[in-house]
């Protein structure tokens, strides 16, 4: 295995501004103490592709209902490689647990973007049971795999990426 990358928690600035937008409820205090309390994503085994994601505070999602999560989490990795999000299988399989944007793709670039390049989750209870999502503070809801990927050989991509959704695609 090839280790090409490494996870970091934004600063708690950004996390504040983030979870104002989401999360208004919470006084500036308690965000302090959930970024304090932030897990770094993990491997749960050996022959775990994906790096699970911990919610930094519990939330519900009723059917049909979706929900920005602001992680706390930035991933610094090589050039060539690319971060790759998907929901937990579990929670995609009991709750029809979907990223919005089916697959959330983490350029190299993004670390170094103004919001620090934090990772945000946008997540919606697909369910067709009626069935409400309970996710706890600390609970592994998405999970992200590195993958190399190759360029055309008359590529000349020379942008700088500035921002997140959309930003390359800006001009």
């Amino acid at each position: 295995m090839r280790r090409i990358a490494r996870f970091h928690k934004v600063s708690p600035e950004q996390f504040l501004t983030a979870m104002k937008e989401e999360f208004p409820s919470y006084s500036q205090e308690e965000v302090r103490e959930i970024h304090a309390a932030i897990r770094l994503p993990e491997r749960a085994t050996r022959g775990s592709a994906g790096y699970d994601f911990y919610s930094p505070m519990a939330f519900s999602l009723k059917p049909g209902a979706s929900v920005k999560v602001p992680t706390g989490i930035r991933a610094e990795m090589q050039e060539d490689w690319v971060l790759k999000l998907y929901p937990r299988s579990g929670l995609g399989f009991k709750y029809r647990l979907q990223l919005n944007n089916t697959v959330g793709i983490i350029d190299s670039d993004y670390f170094y973007s103004d919001n620090e390049g934090h990772i945000m989750a946008k997540i919606t209870n697909d369910s067709r049971e009626g069935r409400t999502v309970e996710i706890q503070a600390g609970m592994g809801f998405m999970q992200g795999i590195f993958l190399e990927y190759g360029i055309t050989m008359d590529d000349n991509a020379s942008g700088i990426r500035n921002g997140g959704l959309g930003s390359t695609t800006k001009q």
